[in-house]
């Protein structure tokens, strides 16, 4: 397995460290420190285009093949990042075209990261340049076991752009897709306000404008947005393939700040590398849910570096963050409490951010593995050699395993960016809170949970979860009908299939395309203010644990053929359904036509667990965090106590612990923020 930091020895030279004859002295103390801590990796080199071109056209790479020669020496391999998330400042004064346009047709201007317009031929042209000039330097390293593309694609907005290259890239990507004008008008529905182009050239940018542009292009111009990002990160991973094909390429992503498709990124590179801000997030559950996202965008043909099948966390925090309105340290043993929950659901890699935290730029007070003063006596720095030392023990046997899971919910970048939109039935739904009380049902049950996209092979799973697919293409209604016929249980909700693929709505019923498999149609759909609450009465084949309210939104559904299990218990829709269910094939479909608190869907996953007999992963008190990686006839179970106090476990069956060695049996107090690692397998054969 992989540990690590994320080094800029370009940081640590005189006179911020070092003297004026030893200027990299600093370096060497760095790589000792590090090897003590049980690093074995470091990525570098991602910021580093002024420094490694500081001229056009001459190149100096010698300063990083040092630093890599420097870590061989304690035998820590590299991974290098191409510098292109920040173009030098010569580039931009030569060409200041290749700078970014905001949708106010502002400028932005250079001295920063990401000062670049993706759609800009000069800067493709440049960027292959420092990657090729990059890679004919270094590729052949010894201590090279990856490449990082860029860095944080899409960061601080910069997913879009506004340029005159993109206006021209956006007409050719719609000459592309819809081959006419006349279909183009048709399918976007530009007949509204009467927008209608009769020239590719009037096709708008969605600038800003006295009022909203029309949705369907908006999503049109968030795909081809998207698009960009991917063929961006695309043309270096083909040129690294073709300069160094032994060696992997990978970006770092980070779920749900960056506004594209993730999964069509992560088609692209070889592995998944992510950015956690895991050490700062209050609920476990919030920071499980964006780490399955994450384990969930690349499932098949994965290379890593040591040919495992999991992804990479690229930036763990190390400490505190520099960018919130209060910076808090984070407590004692939590950055080891998150480090191993990155483990436990798939990370076969992990890194911190930063190595050390840096006298210069705009991260000095962002906290690192070291501190200012460099020495060995921070609290991170004994922490992370802490779990430096576990790792060693515990590589072997997480070796090949994995995290195996019965249960997916959706999503949708489609989805995502048309709910984004304004003019919505109710602007204080949130897509990410719905999904997040799903996830917590299935977290707190320490029920195992992948993420997929609707036209991804669902065949596996048990019980597919498809919360509020607004946007509902009929290539992905028909996949899900399949599904289901073929003895899945689909899990639906309210705000579903309203429109298609083009931001159409359907004159056939909501949901649309869907209706026979729900056996329902929805006739009308009553918004709530927050406010303002419907409450739930429920048949008997539904058990429940506390009072259920229905807020946010109220379908009024027309049964068909489906059972109804809970009815509205007020208003003029008082005794119409509210959550049905109905058989399809070999299937099931449950349909929840309001959203609830999250009691309810405690209660909902209690009965579809039974139903779809699905298993907890182990028996524990509700506090304790629960995951399970596998391989072969081998069970490692990661149990996380996420509290500021100790919990007692209960143990029927001898366990051992693999960080202690011993063999726990009966009660247990897991400490704060304690972790246990433990197999049950290995119990059998030493108890």
């Amino acid at each position: 397995m992989h540990f690590g930091a994320d080094y800029y020895p370009e940081h640590w030279v005189y006179p911020y460290a070092g003297t004026p004859e030893e200027p990299e002295s600093r370096w060497e103390t760095d790589a000792q420190m590090m090897a003590a801590a049980g690093v074995n990796v470091v990525r570098m080199g991602e910021f580093s285009w002024g420094i490694s071109e500081p001229e056009e056209g001459k190149y100096d790479f010698s300063w990083l093949k040092r630093a890599m020669d420097l870590m061989a020496k304690h035998e820590i391999q590299v991974v290098i990042g191409t510098p292109t998330a920040a173009p030098p400042l010569w580039l931009t004064k030569k060409h200041p075209e290749i700078l970014p346009i905001d949708e106010r047709g502002t400028k932005r201007h250079p001295g920063t990261r990401r000062a670049y317009c993706m759609n800009s031929d000069v800067y493709w042209d440049y960027s292959r340049r420092i990657v090729k000039a990059m890679a004919t330097a270094l590729g052949g390293h010894e201590q090279l076991i990856a490449w990082q593309i860029d860095n944080g694609i899409g960061a601080h907005d910069t997913e879009v752009s506004f340029n005159e290259e993109s206006r021209r890239d956006w007409i050719a990507w719609l000459k592309a897709k819809y081959e006419t004008l006349d279909r183009l008008n048709e399918m976007m529905g530009l007949r509204f306000w009467g927008q209608c182009v009769r020239d590719w050239t009037e096709v708008p940018i969605p600038l800003v404008a006295p009022t909203v542009h029309n949705p369907a292009l908006v999503t049109d111009w968030r795909r081809f947005c998207s698009d960009t990002c991917v063929a961006y990160v695309r043309m270096q991973a083909d040129l690294l393939r073709e300069l160094t094909p032994a060696i992997p390429v990978t970006t770092n992503v980070r779920v749900p700040d960056h506004k594209f498709d993730h999964f069509d990124m992560a088609e692209t590179v070889d592995f998944v590398s992510v950015i956690s801000n895991a050490a700062i997030h209050a609920r476990s559950a919030e920071n499980a849910c964006e780490i399955d996202m994450l384990r969930s965008l690349k499932k098949e043909g994965i290379r890593t570096p040591d040919g495992d099948q999991g992804f990479w966390v690229i930036e763990q925090k190390a400490a505190q963050v520099n960018w919130q309105d209060v910076n808090s340290l984070v407590r004692p043993g939590v950055v080891r409490l998150f480090t191993y929950q990155l483990i436990s659901r798939g990370a076969s890699g992990v890194l911190y951010f930063p190595w050390r935290q840096p006298r210069i730029g705009s991260e000095k007070f962002y906290g690192g593995v070291l501190s200012h003063d460099g020495s060995n006596r921070s609290r991170a720095y004994k922490e992370i050699c802490q779990v430096g030392e576990e790792i060693k023990s515990l590589a072997p046997i997480l070796k090949g395993s994995r995290v195996v899971a019965d249960v997916c919910i959706l999503t949708s970048n489609d989805n995502e960016w048309t709910l984004r939109q304004p003019m919505q039935p109710n602007r204080h739904f949130s897509q990410k809170e719905h999904v997040q009380l799903f996830y917590n049902a299935f977290h707190d049950g320490n029920i195992s949970v992948d993420f997929a996209r609707p036209t991804d092979d669902l065949s596996k799973y048990k019980l597919v979860i498809a919360p509020s697919l607004h946007l509902l293409a009929g290539g992905e209604a028909d996949l899900l009908k399949i599904y289901v016929h073929n003895g899945g249980t689909l899990v639906g909700t309210f705000n579903t299939g309203l429109v298609d693929e083009h931001g159409i709505a359907p004159d056939t019923g909501y949901p649309h395309d869907l209706t026979d498999v729900f056996g329902l149609e929805v006739m009308e759909f009553d918004p709530l203010p927050p406010n303002e609450e419907n409450h739930l009465t429920f048949k008997g084949a539904f058990p429940t644990s506390h009072m259920h309210p229905a807020r946010l939104w109220c379908d009024l559904i027309e049964p068909g053929e489906c059972q109804v299990l809970a009815t509205y218990s007020k208003d003029f829709y008082a005794g119409r359904p509210a959550v049905t269910m109905n058989t399809f094939g070999l299937g099931t479909a449950v349909y929840l036509g309001t959203m609830s608190h999250q009691f309810f869907y405690h209660d909902l996953i209690v009965w579809l667990r039974q139903r779809c007999n699905l298993f907890p992963i182990l028996k524990v008190p509700e506090s304790i965090e629960v995951s399970l990686r596998q391989k072969d006839d081998v069970q490692v179970y990661f149990l996380l106590n996420h509290h500021a106090s100790s919990v007692r476990i209960q143990f029927y069956k001898p366990m051992h612990d693999y960080l202690s060695g011993a063999i726990l049996s009966g009660s247990y107090d897991l400490p704060p923020h304690g972790v246990l690692v433990i197999d049950e397998h290995q119990a059998k054969t030493e108890a």
